[in-house]
Formats: C-alpha cells, structure tokens, sequence
C-alpha cells in the first residue's frame, strides 16, 4: 500500500508541468541571473565610481592628486568637453571634480559636484579617498622640510607609503583566496527555492481532499503518519534534487557568463544535512498550509505571501549585515534564516558538521512540529466532516 501511495505522489506531481517549472528551471535562473548580476560586488579591480576632473591649479599638488586618484582601479576617469560639459548625470559619471586656483599655495577646497541618484556610501569613499591622498601629499612635504632641516630618514619611509602596508585576508579563507559573489548568492535561492514546494505540495493536497482520495485511503486504514509520510519522501527528493540542480548551475553554468564559480569550502555531510533539515521544514510549513485552508487559490496566495515574507525577513533578499539591529533580531525567527545560516557555513565559512547542527537541529524541529500540528488540524476537520 506505502509503495502505491508513493507512486501516486510521484505520477501525480509528474503531470504537474508548471509546478516541476516553477521548483527546478525558476530558482536554477534565479541563481544564474543573480550570479551574474553580482559578480562585480566582490572584484576589488573593477570600477565602480566614474568623474571628471577639471583642473584649474595645474601645479605639481593638483597633478599629483589626480595621477594618483588614477591609479586606484575603483575610479574611471572620464574624457570631458571643457567648453560643453554639464552636470555630472548628463555627462554619465557620478562626481564633478573640480580643483580650483591656489589648490597649492592657498589650500583652497576642492569643489565636488555629485550626480543626485549617488548613492551616500559611494559619495563617502570617494570623498575620502581624496582626504587620503591629500593629508599624504601634507605629511611627506612636511616630512621633506624636516628632512632638510634635521636629516631625517623618514621620508623615504613614508614616500613608500601603499597598499603594501596593509595585507587583507578573510576569515576561514586559505592566503590570497576571496569570497565570492557567487557564493553569497547562491545559498540565498537555493533557501528560497526549496520553500517553493509550498505552491505544488499544497495544491495536490487540496486537490485529493477535493476528490476524497484520502478519505478513501483513511477508510483503508491507512495512518495519517503513513498518509503523511507518502508525500514526505517525494518531496523529500524533488527538494535534494533541487539543491544539486542549483549547485551545480552555480559550479559549471555560471562560469560561462563571467563571474566566479560556486565553491564548497566545507564539509559535504555538513551540506547534506542541512538541506534535508531545511527540506523536512518545507515540506512540514507545505502541509499546514494545506491542511489549514480549503483551496488551492488560498493555498496559492498564502503559500506565497508566507514565502516572501519568511525570505525578507530571514535575509534571502535583503543581506541581515544591512538590515537594522531590530530586524536582524527578528530574522531569527525565520527557519529561512537558519537554513541561509547553515549554507553559508558550507559554502562560505569552512564549516564542519558541527558548525551546521544548531541550524539542521532547528529546522528539524520546526519541521516536526508544523508535521504535529497539521495532523492535529487534519484530525479536527475529518472529525467535523463526520
């Protein structure tokens, strides 16, 4: 009888077109759009601010300052027509760099004009870059006057001043290896894509209701944990299948569009758990929602406000780094939260099985408990029918 019901699960999902497009070729293009649209976020060398700089000083110091704001593979300077150029959003850059007379003798300030949709963090960093290189020019024509007065040595010193003196690694990366966009990305759909079972699972649920196919299997005596349980395993499945399909897009599709492959930089068996912790808490959100409402249309509509609203809240599209400390309190509470959590650990900070158990733990457990409570309502409401 279990094998049967297995089997009527897996035909009846089979027929389901939309629904296998929705949970396989959906998140498999979320993650390669995505992937491909961050891909830059993480590369130090590509530019991400663009000006034009007018130099109306043209002294040593005006120079300086600009061969050196060159130099930095942040910043594009762009060509200009000195008789026709405008504001910075008609001229396509972001600043108007504008060095005035006595930017030598007099100090005087420099003049930044700023395109009006920049955003306040790129405003900052290129503000303070040029604080940066200006204080340095300061300090080594200070250090050259001590020089001439007392001899000292420390100009040559400070003239060496670069980025050698800083020597950046991230956290559980091994030397000279970086996160990447990819990796950052990826966890978050495959989160998002797993949950996606809600919409089919739900349906086909209400639809045997609907045609009393599980009424006909409880006159069997067949056990709601059997009942249950046949709709499990499936999904179970399509949810490990899912999770490989989109890995491996991350791996050997992504590539091919410019941006970095997905890597697992932790333990396997670490990975495998935590994606059936998260598939058993899908699948056990899947069935109350099914089991609480009485058509796939409200099924339909608040699987998918509950999906959208656990991924906002638990950091799947919106980083928790950004959210307020408020909202990142509350985004415990999200079992997408735990599994993003879990997933990073593999995919972006080395973990071991144990780093990943608190994670897998809570899943599970949200897992068997939405399990427990749909049982409890669908007892109540066969009750009720009687």
């Amino acid at each position: 009888m279990f094998k049967a019901m297995l089997t009527k699960e897996f035909l009846l999902i089979g027929r389901d077109k939309h629904a296998l497009a929705a949970l396989f070729i959906m998140p498999s293009v979320f993650i390669l759009i995505m992937s491909i649209a961050l891909k830059d976020v993480m590369n130090e060398d590509k530019s991400l601010i663009s000006y034009i700089a007018i130099d109306r000083d043209q002294t040593t110091a005006s120079q300086t300052l600009l061969s050196q704001l060159a130099e930095s593979p942040t910043f594009t300077q762009r060509e200009y027509d000195q008789d026709t150029y405008q504001s910075p959003e008609e001229e396509g850059v972001q600043f108007i760099l504008d060095i005035p007379s006595g930017y030598e003798s007099d100090l005087a300030q420099i003049n930044l004009t700023v395109a009006a949709d920049t955003s306040p963090s790129l405003l900052s960093l290129f503000k303070n870059q040029l604080s940066m290189i200006r204080m340095r020019e300061q300090l080594i024509s200070l250090s050259a006057a001590n020089h001439a007065r007392f001899g000292s040595t420390e100009q040559d010193k400070l003239t060496s001043f670069d980025d050698d003196l800083i020597e950046v690694s991230y956290a559980k990366f091994a030397d000279n290896e970086k996160p990447t966009s990819t990796q950052q990305s990826v966890p978050s759909w495959i989160v998002f894509g797993l949950f996606f079972v809600i919409i089919p699972m739900s349906t086909i649920f209400i639809n045997e209701k609907k045609q009393n196919t599980l009424t006909r299997l409880l006159t069997m005596n067949v056990s709601i944990l059997n009942l249950f349980a046949g709709k499990i395993i499936p999904y179970m499945l399509i949810n490990q299948i899912q999770v490989w399909l989109m890995i491996g897009v991350g791996m050997y599709i992504v590539p091919y569009f410019g941006a970095a492959p997905l890597a697992i930089s932790g333990s396997l068996l670490g990975l495998i758990l935590v994606s059936l912790a998260l598939s058993i808490s899908a699948i056990g959100l899947s069935i109350l929602i099914a089991t609480c409402v009485d058509s796939v249309e409200q099924a339909t509509t608040i699987g998918g406000i509950i999906n959208i609203l656990l991924g906002a809240i638990g950091g799947v599209m919106v980083p928790k780094m950004v959210m307020p400390e408020s909202m990142q309190t509350l985004s415990n509470i999200s079992p997408m939260s735990w599994g993003l959590e879990g997933y990073l650990d593999i995919f972006l900070r080395g973990g071991e099985v144990r780093d990943i158990l608190p994670e897998a733990g809570a899943l599970t457990l949200f897992g068997v408990v939405t399990l427990c409570l749909s049982a409890a309502v669908f007892t109540l409401k066969k009750r009720k029918e009687a």
